[in-house]
């Protein structure tokens, strides 16, 4: 008799294997000791499509919907169905005594286990692994630990909860909105209401209009200030007013007549959950959501060099204090002194770092004290282990201390305010001195001499300068998971606000893919770092209700979902939700507005022929302008026309991306003004001039 032993994917189950002394391979497991230990790769089943519960829903009809089945049913993966039969074999082989569920320690790897282990029909008991790291140590603990699955039934049901609710809201939703339209519209329960946030920016922006404005700046010599009015308002309306102020100052002599010092503190930041990695390596390496994932992933698993990344905690138990010293002290090349200092001030158990109230299902993402010298790691793993190294060390280490400085100086009747700082303990900012020299400085932060009211200077020049307000800018990863983590933020009802304060759209696991979905299915497209909605992600949130766009509904299931995992009753009220939800998505198609959507090829059906915008080639006269799905040009190009204009062409100076309305109104206008600038065609040639410059 064996113990069966089910990891989520071959690296990972190779790793339990050689800890558990199961070195003999098997076919499609490793043996020895007393276990078998064999893999998923990923999802082995997953749920039925609506065709396989009932071939009438083959074919795609509005009097079908919605499809509500009373029980949800799944399915072997095609692709992998080799492997689902080898590990049903082993799971129902009479020598094995009792199984392991080695999946990741999450709502998602226990859908996985759960779904493997109920379509084999399998009735042995189960027993849960759940550890936070792959080092060998953590292994060993974590099988001296094994729990009952019965511990994780709540986890399961809200896995399969939000399983059921994404099929019945994404089957329907998207097989109603694309009959009403004729066009393919997915619609998702949490990835429609994170396009709407994407598209209430680029509205945000398209309706932004420049407003200009004058400031005054001068210069004494050893610091700088700007004008402020009596009420510290430093923006004039009138560029004669602002030349006046500058002309009347300029060489006269100036008084201090406040000078303020404020001590400040600034603690450390809190260790790193997966969502603050992913917006702070966005912000300081340029990597998406996805590639921060699947970098700290790799770090995890295959380099063991950190804990399990796709957790929502930003703390640690009480009881790792030790193992956080050992780590610290492993620190090696160019963090070894920060992980010395660190040790020096102390691992003190600060709530900021350890607290098991604030603990989910996992603690924070922080190094396992594996060595990383001896590592070979791509730059990106580097960069992404030391950006985690560090936030380890800097939340020991003391906080940052400045004063910050108000001084204002009068030039006759003109007030000038200059601000900035003087450090006076660098603290925790130490770990990061090398990070923050890269930093671009705020214009009006500087280094103030000491300076006291009384203190008299020349004003040595004054100049009046013509500026303009900025539109808001374009997400990008960081501002988007940011917008998606609070996303109770975004409800205009302040009591109701106040109330799903911490709702969420998706979890630090799933948001990263829910992004790159969008970019799929052509609502959303990367432009430089930015995300910016598309005409036809604009479209859909035309087209759909609140209900679905809101991040206030799927802020409450993901709310419902964390409280069913917690173990509190709700799961037959969430699915009531769900299905109510789904019905009224099919009604509401039925009758939504008319919205204009540009025709789609089907998938797979492409035609090889143009498609023709109906438009003479302004170049030669004698073409027709065609589009593919990266510029637009004439057909007559295998003739010699030159007439070529790049979908994109636009993107790197600030400008939207092309499409056939907006190139017919450049042909016919030549100058096409928005919000944003202007757009100047000429003779086959297209260029963008930005508002704000």
């Amino acid at each position: 008799m064996h113990t069966l032993v089910v990891a989520e994917k071959p690296s990972v189950a190779r790793d339990i294997a050689r800890v558990l002394g199961a070195g003999n391979r098997g076919e499609n497991c490793l043996t020895g000791g007393g276990y078998v230990v064999t893999w998923a790769l990923g999802h082995l089943v997953t749920l039925k499509e609506p065709q396989e519960l009932d071939e009438r829903y083959t074919r795609w009809r509005a009097e079908d919907l919605p499809i509500l089945p009373a029980r949800m049913e799944t399915k072997v993966i095609k692709k992998t169905r080799s492997q689902f039969l080898a590990v049903k074999k082993m799971l129902c082989d009479e020598e094995t005594e009792k199984v392991v569920c080695a999946t990741d320690s999450g709502r998602e790897g226990e859908l996985i286990f759960r779904y493997i282990y109920e379509q084999a029909g399998c009735k042995k008991p189960v027993l849960r692994l759940w550890i936070s790291s792959m080092t060998d140590e953590a292994i060993r603990a974590g099988f001296d630990a094994l729990r009952p699955s019965r511990d994780y039934d709540a986890l399961y049901a809200s896995a399969r909860c939000r399983a059921d609710a994404d099929w019945l809201i994404g089957m329907n939703a998207t097989r109603a909105y694309t009959l009403r339209y004729g066009v393919l519209l997915s619609v998702g329960r949490v990835q429609t209401p994170t396009l709407s946030m994407l598209v209430k920016r680029r509205r945000e922006i398209d309706a932004f209009v420049p407003q200009t404005y004058y400031t005054v700046r001068v210069d004494f010599g050893d610091y700088r200030g700007v004008y402020v009015d009596a009420g510290g308002e430093r923006r004039l309306d009138d560029e004669a007013q602002a030349q006046a102020i500058a002309g009347r100052v300029r060489g006269g002599q100036g008084r201090v007549v406040e000078a303020a010092r404020e001590k400040k503190t600034e603690r450390a930041p809190l260790l790193y959950d997966l969502t603050t990695l992913q917006r702070e390596a966005n912000a300081q390496f340029g990597f998406t959501a996805k590639k921060t994932l699947a970098t700290a992933q790799k770090l995890y698993e295959q380099h063991k060099l950190l804990t399990y990344p796709r957790t929502d905690s930003r703390y640690l138990s009480h009881d790792m204090a030790d193992k956080v010293k050992k780590t610290l002290g492993a620190y090696d090349g160019g963090l070894a002194a920060v992980g010395q200092q660190a040790l020096a001030y102390g691992v003190k158990l600060t709530p900021r770092v350890f607290d098991d109230a604030k603990l989910t299902d996992h603690h924070a993402i922080i190094p396992t004290g594996r060595r990383a010298e001896g590592v070979s790691l791509t730059a990106d793993e580097r960069r992404l282990y030391e950006m985690v190294a560090r936030r380890l060390a800097a939340v020991f280490y003391p906080s940052h201390e400045y004063d910050a400085l108000r001084v204002v100086t009068q030039v006759g009747e003109d007030r000038f305010l200059s601000t900035g700082k003087s450090v006076t303990r660098e603290g925790w900012k130490e770990v990061y001195r090398q990070a923050a020299k890269r930093k671009k400085k705020d214009e009006d932060e500087q280094e103030l001499p000491p300076l006291a009211v009384g203190d008299a200077r020349t004003c040595r020049d004054a100049k009046a300068r013509q500026e303009q307000t900025k539109p808001p800018k374009e997400h990008n990863d960081a501002s988007l998971l940011r917008e998606m983590e609070h996303a109770g933020r975004q409800i205009e009802d302040e009591a109701l606000r106040e109330q799903m304060k911490d709702c969420a759209l998706g979890t630090p696991a799933t948001r990263a893919a829910i992004i790159e979905r969008l970019i799929e299915v052509g609502y959303v497209r990367r432009s430089g770092k930015n995300l910016v909605a598309t005409e036809k992600g604009v479209r859909l949130i035309e087209a759909v209700p609140q209900e679905i766009a809101s991040p206030e509904t799927t802020g409450r299931w993901e709310r419902a979902l964390s409280e069913i995992a917690r173990g509190k009753d709700g799961e037959a009220r969430f699915r009531e939700g769900i299905a109510r939800l789904a019905a009224f998505l099919v009604e509401h198609a039925s009758g939504a507005p008319d919205v204009p959507f540009e025709k789609e090829e089907r998938r797979g059906k492409a035609s090889r022929r143009p498609k023709d915008l109906g438009i003479p080639c302004p170049l030669c006269a004698k073409g027709r302008v065609a589009e593919n799905s990266k510029s637009f040009y004439c057909t007559r190009f295998r003739e010699g026309c030159a007439f070529t204009i790049w979908k994109d062409a636009l993107v790197r100076s600030g400008g939207p991306a092309l499409d056939a309305r907006l190139l017919r109104l450049c042909v016919e206008r030549r100058d096409v003004r928005g919000s944003t600038g202007v757009i100047h065609y000429d003779n086959g040639q297209i260029r963008f001039t930005p508002a704000w410059r």
